[in-house]
């Protein structure tokens, strides 16, 4: 096993008994992203020499005994969204050609401190806009679309490219390519991650979480991302699920119109925490049908917004995908924004009051496993028609909408070997809960633990 192989929670506990060096993980990572990067695009900028400089600069600290935490030393990749000083911050998009930043953001401030090391700057779909990332290719099949608009991310980090990685989300953009990829995906509460210093799409929706291979992993990034008191050392994993647990099924939405492969992989999951102790209730979900309405709704106006100027000044910058829905949000009245602020409140509401009943809602992340790049519709057994993104984003966008905490892990494969996510979804700031699950499963599972 080579140092990139290595999950974080396995680098960190490696670095601190002083078993591996940050040059040497460093290194390793880098000659990976060396031999995935021709076929796979996972990056819009590696940045090798800062990052081996950094190495050895917090190498120097160790052996002086000084230990930031468990991310001192670990690579990292952020999204090309997320602002680092001095380097570009292009959105994957012509319109920011030439674009520096001039100071960290916030992310990049507190992992930076923590002791992470960054690698380079993933691809997203351009500003985020769409669930493919078409630059960029899935980690296990070089033929099937990487997800999106995180796609960069996921893909670095399935692929051994960075230890962990950063992503957004607006509408399942940090779920969905980690649901395609194979790796775990974690959509903080709205505001519990700060954005200062990230390209918006739609300031009401975005979230900002980390992309890892285990949930053991994302919780010691979410940990540095809120500023917490890192722990001395990485915890390790309750095999136990946490005691009480009642575990929401829905009835309707999450389980209409997905694959048969899906739906057993998942409903296995669920069993499986069932075995583990869960109690199972199947629940109603309200106002389902009012969804896809309040989520575009609310993010095209808002996305416009933000490129009002440019879309004016330079819209031929754009690709075609994306200036078309921007030209669409300006033909959106106020009226029919308020609208959708005012349904999303009914549903935000009514989904809270679910968890008067269960802790957790278990579902599919995703309605379908990656579709080939060629792709651009499925047809469901009803005759019901879909684009690839809006079946993608269908059984996302409900935890952006309400801002609820949601989690994608790798439950399972299809025929083909693509890999299958299951996504748990909880109340607002029961971020913790969501980890704990998770980190239970995977320890007892060996779908989530090839260990095993």
């Amino acid at each position: 096993m080579r140092p990139s192989d290595l999950t974080l929670t396995a680098a960190a506990e490696a670095i601190r008994q002083r078993r591996l060096s940050p040059v040497e993980l460093v290194d390793s990572v880098l000659a990976r992203i060396a031999e995935t990067e021709p076929h796979l695009n996972a990056y819009a900028t590696v940045t090798a020499e800062q990052a081996r400089h950094t190495a050895r600069h917090l190498e120097r600290e160790l052996m002086a005994g000084h230990l930031r935490g468990p991310l001192h030393g670990i690579p990292m990749a952020l999204k090309d969204l997320i602002d680092v000083a001095g380097l570009p911050t292009t959105a994957s998009s012509q319109v920011r050609a030439g674009h520096l930043a001039a100071t960290d953001s916030t992310v990049t401030a507190r992992l930076t401190a923590a002791g992470a090391i960054l690698v380079g700057k993933t691809h997203t779909h351009e500003f985020a806009y769409g669930l493919t990332t078409p630059q960029t290719r899935n980690a296990h099949d070089p033929g099937r679309i990487a997800g999106g608009s995180s796609g960069g991310s996921a893909v670095a980090v399935a692929a051994n490219a960075a230890t962990f990685a950063l992503g957004t989300d607006t509408g399942g953009s940090i779920r969905v390519p980690a649901a395609l990829n194979g790796v775990v995906g974690l959509k903080p509460t709205y505001d519990l991650v700060p954005r200062d210093g990230v390209v918006p799409l739609s300031w009401s929706l975005d979230h900002i979480g980390p992309l890892t291979r285990t949930a053991a992993d994302a919780a010691l990034v979410l940990t540095a991302l809120t500023s917490q008191q890192p722990p001395e050392k990485s915890p390790s994993p309750s095999p136990l699920l946490p005691s009480p647990l009642r575990i929401g099924i829905p009835r309707n939405h999450y389980f209409d119109h997905i694959t048969p492969e899906v739906e057993t992989t998942v409903r296995q999951a669920i069993a499986h925490l069932s075995s583990l102790g869960a109690t199972l209730t199947e629940i109603d979900l309200p106002l389902t049908r009012y969804l896809q309405a309040t989520h575009w709704g609310l993010m095209v106006p808002e996305a416009t917004a933000y490129h009002e100027q440019t879309l004016r000044t330079v819209p031929d910058l754009y690709g075609a995908d994306v200036r078309v829905l921007l030209e669409a949000g300006a033909l959106l009245s106020a009226a029919d924004y308020l609208r959708a602020q005012r349904a999303r409140t009914l549903i935000r509401d009514s989904w809270a009051a679910l968890f008067d009943h269960v802790d957790l809602i278990a579902a599919p992340a995703t309605p379908l496993t990656a579709a080939l790049t060629s792709q651009h519709s499925t047809t469901w057994p009803d005759g019901t028609t879909e684009t690839v993104s809006d079946a993608y984003v269908r059984l996302s966008a409900p935890a952006n909408i309400t801002g609820f905490p949601a989690l994608t892990l790798p439950v399972g494969h299809d025929q083909a070997g693509l890999p299958i996510g299951m996504q748990l979804i909880a109340r607002p700031h029961a971020d913790s809960l969501l980890l704990h699950t998770a980190q239970a499963f995977e320890r007892s599972s060996p779908e989530a633990n090839p260990s095993l």
